[in-house]
């Protein structure tokens, strides 16, 4: 029996089935490239971020401001997206192609935003061999909608099954391309300022193509991979289907390799503390 508060999921939503895969990471950086083929949201982002000089930072704010409403508290997970919700209602943004400015709450460009990381998470996710039906893919939409909800989205204007989800994006996609914010959003992505601490001595001495730096050329080679064909060719790469075939096998090997590690590592990092927390508070722990 539960004895505490949970949140808005619970050991038993299919959020917190998926959101205990580490593959998730890879997801969350197939949504930046997705994300990033929207005009508007790219040049909100570059015209208000801090993205190209704190990079891990906003990704590591990002991922716990997910963990929070994954695992948080209930109220955890309200003043999380006060927060959000506030920061965006003071911020805004010229479109570079049409000189108009508007607002990042605009709940068009925050639908943009949910859809492609709830999607990406779930695709990746898949892709990589995680079980899901059907059903619990529509479920996974459906209680996202508390997670749409927190941003400041009206939960019956957001697409909530993968079918609605792929009429969106078919809807959507004469207005995304590859603007020179976008261009610019996933160079960065694809080689980051790689921290020193990563690659030890020999980062220290300059040599930025060592293995942490190609290890991460192979996450982002990975994730552009698992893009939907049409918008891996707004990036200038093939939609082929052998595409998807190398990524899906790609995302399967990485996860394979992320599940071997966690079987040796200690007990306390198999489970990340956002999650233990919830346990705790389920009385699961």
């Amino acid at each position: 029996m539960m004895t505490g508060d949970v949140g808005l999921f619970g050991p038993d939503s299919i959020t917190w089935k998926l959101h205990r895969e580490p593959i998730l990471m890879l997801g969350g950086l197939r949504s930046l490239y997705l994300q990033a083929l929207h005009p508007r949201a790219v040049a909100g982002v570059a015209q208000n971020s801090s993205y190209r000089t704190d990079m891990w930072g906003r990704l590591s704010r990002t991922a716990d401001y997910v963990a929070t409403v994954v695992y948080g508290s209930t109220a955890d997970a309200e003043q999380a997206g006060a927060r959000l919700r506030r920061l965006h209602s003071r911020l805004t943004a010229v479109d570079p192609r049409t000189g108009e400015r508007f607002r990042l709450d605009d709940p068009d460009l925050l639908c943009w935003v949910h859809i492609a990381e709830v999607e990406s998470f779930l695709t990746t996710a898949r892709r990589a061999g995680v079980p899901l039906t059907p059903a619990e893919v529509d479920a996974y939409y459906t209680e996202q909608l508390r997670a749409a909800e927190l941003v400041g989205l009206d939960p019956a204007t957001v697409p909530a099954t993968a079918a609605e989800v792929d009429d969106y994006y078919a809807a959507l996609r004469p207005e995304l391309g590859l603007t020179r914010d976008g261009a610019e959003a996933a160079a960065f992505l694809t080689v980051p300022p790689i921290p020193a601490t990563w690659g030890g001595r020999a980062l220290r001495l300059g040599l930025t193509l060592g293995p942490p730096r190609w290890a991460y050329l192979g996450l982002a080679s990975t994730a552009i991979g698992l893009l939907p064909p049409w918008a891996r060719k707004m990036y200038g790469a093939p939609g082929w289907p052998t595409t998807d075939l190398a990524a899906a096998l790609s995302a399967r090997g990485l996860r394979t390799l992320l599940a071997g590690l966690l079987a040796v590592a200690p007990a306390e990092y198999r489970v990340s503390p956002a999650h233990q927390a919830a346990l705790a508070r389920a009385g699961l722990a």
